[in-house]
């Protein structure tokens, strides 16, 4: 959870607290290959809706990939009456903290999203946990919006098995469930925050790996 994690940054300040508990994890992105089959480009704006831990940091990467209008940070899973980031945060209403991106398929597919966020936005082989947060709302899961999604997710998940490109298995989930968007202080929290204690310890790293390992989709 954050909570206990930004206690721990208050007491200590950044400094004591990565020597506590070490450099941001999952801040090198894997090498895995592109995915076998795609959805075609195709005019419009698109949707897809993903969870792989922190909101923060998923909603910090995917802001900067080319091709990508807009993204909102919020709950997918559970129920309307229970998207709440207090509700949510006690692990009792299966909700996943998740984002839903807006994006362009003529200037990025959404294989190419899916890329992106098994091989640096987060670790999909953790169960309910990325970094310094567990439960079951930190899960990896996919939202496919469509079942041309999910048979592209589906079957990039077992390619990625077929190549043993992650150290344990991946146990990425594909779940359906609407999407809520979360409080406003959530949103473009990033942008808004260059220096929280979270984002400088967690995400900015991540940024960077992402735009050390992707460069020519980088924004």
């Amino acid at each position: 959870m954050k909570k206990p994690l930004l206690a721990t940054l208050a007491a200590v300040g950044i400094a004591g607290a990565f020597i506590a508990t070490g450099t941001a994890q999952g801040a090198r992105a894997v090498v895995i290959p592109a995915v076998k089959t795609d959805l075609p480009a195709a005019p419009g704006i698109q949707t897809a809706v993903l969870a792989g831990g922190c909101f923060w940091t998923m909603e910090a990467v995917f802001e900067h990939v080319k091709g990508v209008k807009a993204v909102t940070t919020g709950y997918a899973g559970g129920t309307k009456a229970t998207a709440t980031y207090d509700q949510v945060s006690a692990e009792t209403t299966r909700h996943a903290e998740a984002i839903r991106i807006a994006y362009d398929p003529r200037i990025v597919s959404y294989g190419t999203l899916l890329r992106v966020y098994f091989s640096i936005a987060h670790d999909p082989t953790t169960l309910n946990r990325q970094g310094p947060d567990s439960g079951t709302s930190y899960r990896s899961a996919i939202f496919p919006q469509s079942p041309a999604q999910a048979q592209v997710a589906r079957a990039y998940i077992a390619q990625l098995g077929a190549t043993h490109a992650f150290s344990g298995p991946i146990v990425t989930k594909l779940e359906t469930g609407t999407f809520y968007p979360a409080e406003a202080y959530h949103q473009n929290f990033y942008d808004r925050n260059p220096t929280h204690p979270y984002v400088v310890m967690w995400d900015k790293p991540k940024v960077a790996a992402f735009r050390a390992a992707f460069p020519t989709i980088y924004s």
